[in-house]
């Protein structure tokens, strides 16, 4: 199976961390062609803020975590996706 690291990217402010890791990929436990976390929470164990990625037991499953709630999106495009994240972090920084 191939793979290409697309992006790989972490920045602290403060008490806070945005990570975006998306990996361009053929495995076939990710239907999408992708496997990503694009995350924006807290360092010192405050939690998550925002998080999309791929589900990891279900193949093609595609989450948002807000809090403690977990939902089930659908996939737009994963730079579709990942432009949807940076808006709404660049909201909550």
């Amino acid at each position: 199976m191939g793979h290409a690291v697309i992006e790989n990217v972490e920045d602290r402010v403060g008490d806070r961390v945005v990570r975006r890791k998306i990996i361009r990929t053929d495995d076939p436990q990710y239907p999408s062609g992708y496997r990503y976390a694009l995350h924006y929470g807290f360092t010192d164990g405050g939690g998550t803020v925002l998080r999309y990625d791929n589900e990891n037991k279900t193949p093609g499953r595609h989450e948002c975590h807000t809090g403690g709630e977990v939902t089930e999106i659908e996939f737009p495009g994963m730079m579709e996706l990942r432009d949807r994240y940076l808006e709404e972090i660049d909201h909550r920084l």
